[in-house]
């Protein structure tokens, strides 16, 4: 066989084997393409697969709060603080407790009702307090803290104390023949109730 016989058999086995390669090549090219969209498709879809279930833990956490925020509600307003202050059950209420409670002397004086804080200006609620000062001779203290627990478990508000003195009595000469009462406390207490705000002027009906 000639050389040059031998050179284009040669020569064509060369070109067939680099076309294979090209081929091998362009196939493992295109695997590695594909693979890439792949991982990248699984990566899109997991990561809107997590958005979805933030998401739905947002507005599962959103419907507790909702739902938690309008039972707080309705039960403030079944209590009485949303509303029109209602003083003449303060006074029974007062009445009723320090008769169970067996006190000794009680006296209060309730102010004019006011705004609580000016900085609600939009809300559709207004907070108001109603003062009160309060006078009570006690047998020892528990009288003035059984009081209090009792009034703010009780009271068709939420009471508010902000200050509380208690000084013990001059000592009588004599001892009484029966126990008598050994303090005396001062206290500041505000009954706060919630009222619906009036529309402002001009606002449409």
């Amino acid at each position: 066989m000639s050389a040059d016989l031998v050179f284009r058999h040669i020569r064509w086995a060369l070109l067939a084997m680099l076309l294979m390669v090209a081929a091998g090549a362009g196939a493992v090219y295109y695997a590695d393409q594909f693979h890439a969209r792949t991982l990248a498709t699984q990566a899109s879809a997991r990561a809107a697969q997590v958005e979805a279930q933030n998401k739905l833990a947002r507005a599962r956490d959103e419907e507790q709060e909702l739902r938690a925020t309008t039972a707080r509600f309705n039960e403030l307003a079944q209590r009485g603080v949303i509303g029109d202050e209602a003083r003449l059950d303060w006074v029974d209420l007062i009445r009723r407790i320090r008769e169970a409670r067996k006190l000794y002397e009680l006296q209060y004086e309730i102010a004019p009702q006011q705004p609580l804080d000016a900085g609600t200006a939009g809300s559709p609620y207004r907070f108001m307090q109603s003062p009160m000062r309060l006078t009570m001779q006690l047998l020892h203290e528990e009288d003035l803290t059984g009081f209090l627990d009792d009034l703010a478990a009780q009271a068709p508000a939420y009471l508010r104390t902000r200050r509380c003195a208690v000084d013990r009595l001059p000592q009588p000469a004599e001892p009484p023949a029966g126990a008598a009462p050994q303090l005396r406390a001062e206290c500041e207490l505000d009954w706060i109730t919630i009222h619906k705000a009036a529309p402002a002027s001009g606002a449409e009906s």
